[in-house]
């Protein structure tokens, strides 16, 4: 099951991610069940090997990439374990190597491999081919990203304005702890009184330790452990990036379909109007409960950036003409029951863009899915354009990269922080694309630098940020996690003390300190 010792020739793929960092590592395992998972943590633990989780290394903060020790790669366990149904509700448990992609896949279908099922799980299934078309909200850009990996840094994407991230649909987990121990979490079963816990393990042991005193900020997170007053434990290990256990499966809750899903895409003249316009759509359409999933952001720089690459690469011959003479502009999904409502909700969406000094006829509109597809390629076309550019950069100048931010800030700093990003870029020169999750108050800017002083005045520049946005009751992590490139960003959130009560977390789960070396604390 171990493979050693030259990993650096035969698995360098397995030493980075995708933040391009490049690790090192003297063994790699890949376990395809939860009884491999735990002979290889057992293994490591007896040696006093560091261990580093993989999924698919999609993550961009440098969480899979090995600090030393032992990689276990979790992408063979792919299985969709089985189903349940409670209360009309329907349940999948997965092994933690499931990618996105094919669960949508399989789900769409409604075909799973079902050998090994249970009859309640093909119970459950033979239920669910009959009930309306379920789905897991989760939407982010890599759809390639695996279930594990989403889990263990409270991924989310475009859609989390009205479904929140995975975190809301983690019913249980199957958790193996560094000593090789497995514990099955589950909501409502372990919970904590007030800001401590006692977790019983099989084995008869129990593992016990305060919870941090934090005040988590309240926005969209992914910043550190979760800690909260009699908080269910299965939280503590969502987004925990691999620090505190090695998960197992995840048993996910999965959501109704809407019947239709419409979009518009609209362009606005300055920043200031596409943040009015945000605050009139999120002032009659609630986060959460109303028929808007998404509110995506795409600055000036983004739409030149995609004109440029739309007339030089044929790669974005695809993507739609942009419309000159505009500053921004936001992309609003709609979910709705009933062509009435979907229909009320744009006409309300057009009143706001012609309030907001837009014009309804350079607009977009998205009323089948062939045309929302159109849009959702225009949104994911930014990512793709900037790494194109970054690489192009990188062949004069190997030691650059981009420097992208995913902080967020409560509702009522929105206009504080976009003024912040805009007026920084251009006191200092830095050339930038910002785009994302602008109804969460969360878009990523990417500094594109041009030379290695652009880079370096652009990381103090993060830095910097990072505090103005604490300051402003957010966090410098909404959904991407800490990993390890943003550890010191993390003790500007939490301060020393905070840093230090997770310390005392891990170190109950931990205590040789072996898992995620590197990742949340250095």
């Amino acid at each position: 099951m171990n493979w050693q010792p030259d990993v650096a020739r035969d698995f360098s793929d397995y030493l980075r991610d995708e933040s391009r960092r490049l690790g090192q590592a003297e063994f790699i395992t890949f376990p395809a069940s939860t009884e491999e998972l735990a002979a290889a943590l057992r293994d490591a633990h007896a040696r006093h090997l560091a261990v580093t989780l993989q999924g698919a290394r999609t993550g961009i903060a440098a969480g899979a990439v090995p600090d030393g020790g032992s990689i276990l790669n979790l992408s063979r366990m792919t299985r969709v374990l089985g189903l349940r149904q409670r209360h009309g509700l329907f349940y999948a448990l997965v092994q933690p190597g499931v990618l996105l992609s094919a669960f949508r896949t399989a789900l769409a279908k409604r075909e799973f491999d079902t050998a090994g099922w249970d009859a309640d799980s093909r119970a459950a299934l033979a239920a669910l081919r009959a009930a309306p078309r379920q789905m897991l909200t989760a939407d982010p850009t890599e759809t390639s990203a695996s279930l594990g990996g989403m889990t263990a840094c409270n991924a989310s994407g475009a859609r989390s304005f009205k479904y929140g991230a995975v975190r809301h649909y983690v019913e249980a987990l199957h958790v193996v702890l560094a000593d090789g121990a497995t514990v099955e979490l589950r909501r409502g079963a372990q919970q904590a009184r007030g800001r401590a816990f006692t977790l019983a393990l099989p084995d008869g042991r129990s593992l016990a330790s305060p919870l941090p005193a934090y005040t988590m900020p309240a926005v969209k997170n992914a910043a550190g452990y979760y800690a909260a007053d009699h908080m269910d434990l299965v939280d503590l290990f969502i987004g925990s990036e691999g620090t505190l256990g090695a998960i197992a499966a995840i048993e996910l809750r999965l959501t109704p379909e809407p019947a239709l899903e419409w979009g518009m895409t609209a362009f606005l003249p300055s920043t200031a109007a596409v943040c009015q316009f945000v605050r009139r759509a999120r002032g009659e359409y609630a986060a959460g409960s109303g028929p808007l999933a998404a509110i995506e952001y795409f600055s000036g720089s983004a739409l030149a950036l995609l004109r440029h690459q739309k007339a030089t690469n044929p790669a974005f011959a695809i993507i739609p003409d942009i419309p000159e003479g505009f500053a921004g502009a936001v992309y609003v999904e709609i979910h709705a029951e009933t062509e009435a409502a979907a229909q009320t909700t744009l006409e309300k969406l057009v009143e706001f863009l012609n309030a907001c000094g837009g014009n309804e006829d350079t607009a977009w509109l998205a009323t089948t899915p062939q045309e929302l597809e159109r849009l959702h390629r225009f949104r994911h076309a930014v990512p793709e354009a900037v790494n194109l550019l970054i690489g192009e950069r990188k062949k004069t100048e190997p030691g650059l990269t981009k420097l992208g931010t995913d902080m967020a800030v409560p509702d009522g700093a929105l206009e504080t922080v976009m003024a912040l990003y805009e007026t920084d870029l251009a006191r200092l020169g830095l050339e930038s694309v910002v785009f994302g999750h602008i109804g969460n108050n969360h878009v990523h800017v990417n500094i594109l630098p041009r030379t290695l002083a652009d880079y370096e005045t652009g990381k103090k520049l993060y830095q910097h940020w990072a505090e103005r946005v604490c300051g402003l009751g957010g966090t410098i992590s909404a959904e991407h996690g800490v990993g390890k490139l943003k550890t010191a960003l993390l003790a500007v959130m939490y301060g020393e003390t905070g840093i230090a009560q997770m310390r005392a977390v891990k170190q109950v789960f931990d205590p040789d300190r072996t898992l995620g070396r590197g990742n949340l604390f250095s």
